[in-house]
């Protein structure tokens, strides 16, 4: 009972200041600190737990159990963090770890997919963001082991996992039986849709996601000039490092506000500015967003939206407009706590409301059939012809990567954008020499 006594002690050096108001002074403002009648409470709760729970239970687990419990309480990102959990964060934002490449957030005693990893077990088997992992093994989740599940995910590379998941829309749940991979994440993917249009994938943001963009992105853009415009994809990103967010918008940004923070301690009330500098030189922009684009990921989207870079296309987005900060209490032990809400360049809370897109879309994939038809001007049109001794493949990156997302229906609608907007920006002024224009 040492640890319960210790903890008694810290929470009974605010009695005095409630015993004090029984005097005949008027009554102070209500006080809002620990009661006596609480106190007596949890004291009472943890003696009968001890006393008459089915299996024994240790002072130091019933403690554990408080603590985590005192911040589940408040939102579903504040937690205790123990060493896993701690070693599991610093993976998660180094880019590599064992598991199946799936962000999931603890609600309502559900266990509710943010989004899956580009090129993950997890992604390959179809699980969406919005999914809801009922089972795992067999086993039910439930508000009482929802906590203990999420580290379920997690193992060695090469063992098996049994996902129940219930997609969005769906009244029964469907198994998949996963691999578990080391998961090594490149946050960032570029490569040319169209001579002059780039397509630029982040799948989430982590440590070097900002100087793994401007390497990637300068040297794909030394082969595609004149540029004429870029799509952002941040569908199914599930965030990360607020610093990343910072240093992504500031690519795409000359000047303006990219987000500001504010929180109770002053520490938490920050202003992030863009410096000059555009990689892409004021080419047009379209970022798609979807149901599981969120937290960082929408403080970049928010700042190109506010600050008129960028287009929106696609779904609202997810709404975590909350800042977390790690604070050790050890070197095993630290809490993350929510201590700051974000705000996009115009002062909007995204918090629970999520950004809406310029132009929305519908979640659809396109087919075969929705491509246009190729008209026919030879024998060489014909299918199947045969290959004339002078004919040679016309096969070319351009049609592969029309192919590659043939199915990808926003995408294929922000090309579509993307090329309006390029017809409608105004050439660059031509440079004043010896006075003569």
């Amino acid at each position: 009972m040492t640890m319960l006594r210790s903890f008694l002690c810290l929470l009974l050096l605010t009695a005095p200041l409630a015993l004090r108001a029984a005097d005949s002074r008027p009554a102070p403002p209500p006080d809002k600190s620990v009661s006596l009648e609480d106190i007596r409470a949890f004291t009472q709760v943890f003696n009968l737990v001890k006393q008459a729970y089915v299996e024994p239970v240790d002072d130091k687990t019933l403690m554990q159990n408080a603590i985590h419990g005192l911040l589940a309480g408040l939102d579903p990102h504040s937690e205790y963090l123990d060493q896993t959990a701690m070693d599991s964060l610093s993976e998660d934002t180094s880019g590599s770890y064992d598991g199946l490449g799936i962000e999931v957030l603890v609600l309502d005693g559900s266990l509710r997919v943010i989004a899956p990893i580009d090129d993950t077990p997890a992604a390959r088997a179809g699980i969406k963001p919005g999914d809801i992992i009922v089972r795992i093994d067999g086993t039910a989740i439930t508000s009482e082991n929802v906590n203990q599940a999420v580290k379920l995910l997690r193992g060695k590379t090469g063992s098996k996992v049994k996902l129940g998941v219930l997609h969005e829309g769906a009244s029964v749940p469907e198994d998949y039986q996963l691999t578990r991979e080391t998961i090594r994440v490149a946050s960032v993917r570029v490569r040319a849709l169209e001579p002059g249009y780039v397509y630029i994938r982040i799948a989430q943001f982590q440590e070097d996601t900002g100087a793994e963009l401007r390497d990637k992105l300068t040297r794909l853009l030394a082969k595609q000039r004149p540029l004429r415009g870029a799509v952002l994809d941040l569908r199914s990103n599930p965030g990360g490092l607020l610093t990343s967010a910072v240093e992504v918008s500031d690519d795409f940004l000359d000047s303006g506000t990219i987000v500001t923070t504010r929180g109770r301690l002053k520490q938490a009330d920050l202003n992030f500015s863009a410096t000059p500098g555009d990689l892409l030189d004021g080419a047009p922009m379209v970022v798609l967003v979807d149901n599981g684009t969120a937290s960082a990921a929408e403080i970049v989207a928010g700042a190109l939206k506010d600050n008129h870079r960028a287009l929106l296309m696609g779904r609202r987005s997810f709404g975590k407009g909350s800042v977390q900060t790690v604070l050790p209490l050890d070197d095993t032990h630290a809490v993350k706590l929510t201590t700051a809400l974000y705000y996009t360049p115009n002062g909007t809370s995204i918090q629970a409301a999520g950004i809406q897109p310029d132009i929305e879309l519908a979640d659809l994939k396109l087919s075969v059939r929705d491509a246009p038809p190729s008209p026919i001007t030879g024998e060489r049109d014909l299918p199947n012809h045969l290959k004339g001794v002078h004919e040679k493949d016309q096969r070319n990156d351009n049609d592969t990567a029309t192919r590659d997302g043939l199915d990808d229906y926003a995408l294929s609608e922000a090309l579509n954008v993307l090329k309006g907007m390029a017809l409608q920006r105004k050439p660059a002024a031509s440079p004043v020499k010896d006075g003569k224009g």
